[in-house]
């Protein structure tokens, strides 16, 4: 194919429009973004006061060797912490701006709200190995009236981790349903219906 075909083809191509979303459509999309902006704001409080309050609390646990663990491994969450809440920002800047006038961008929003749920979940799950660290702290400074034999700290840790996970894993996903699912399905039934 020589460049003189190749234009003539380029030309000939039809750019078909993406349907826009009419007033009425994205006024029914603005309350369930609004809702998932005010979720967002309450979520992101609601973990500053958590982590002063769980800081407040390392600074008089004694002795200084207790105190040293549990600060660094607070440190540690509240790093984990801020890379996702980067990523969960990232999503509120995005349906901050006006509600998408085309039914590709809603598309692409509702492709962006499905990744901040892997996000989401992975945010929950990645608290996994704090809490074998939590355990282990408290297996070692924990005064028990018997020392623990091996097969027992090795039942407690594995068993409270496995059970662990699973929680966190249920927690997070009855969380994120409750507080960003339901308004995530009100706009997934708003992009079928301009679909049809």
């Amino acid at each position: 194919m020589n460049i003189d075909e190749f234009k003539n083809t380029w030309n000939e191509d039809i750019v078909e429009e993406t349907p826009e979303i009419s007033l009425e459509q994205r006024n029914k999309l603005n309350l369930p973004l609004e809702k998932i902006r005010k979720n967002m704001r309450v979520e992101f409080w609601w973990m500053i006061a958590i982590f002063i309050f769980a800081f407040l609390v390392c600074s008089v646990c004694r002795p200084f060797k207790l105190q040293l663990y549990i600060t660094v491994l607070i440190a540690s969450m509240l790093i984990v912490t801020v890379f996702f809440f980067s990523k969960f920002f990232k999503l509120y800047n995005d349906i901050s701006n006006p509600a998408p006038k085309t039914y590709d961008s809603l598309k692409d929003l509702v492709m962006q709200l499905n990744l901040n749920k892997q996000y989401y979940l992975s945010y929950y799950i990645s608290f996994a190995p704090f809490l074998v660290c939590e355990i282990l702290i408290v297996l070692e400074f924990i005064p028990w009236p018997k020392p623990l034999s091996e097969l027992k700290i090795a039942v407690v840790l594995i068993g409270t981790v496995t059970i662990g996970l699973f929680l966190l894993y249920v927690v997070g996903k009855f969380w994120y349903q409750r507080y960003y699912g339901r308004y995530i399905q009100h706009i997934e039934d708003l992009l079928r219906e301009l679909k049809k």
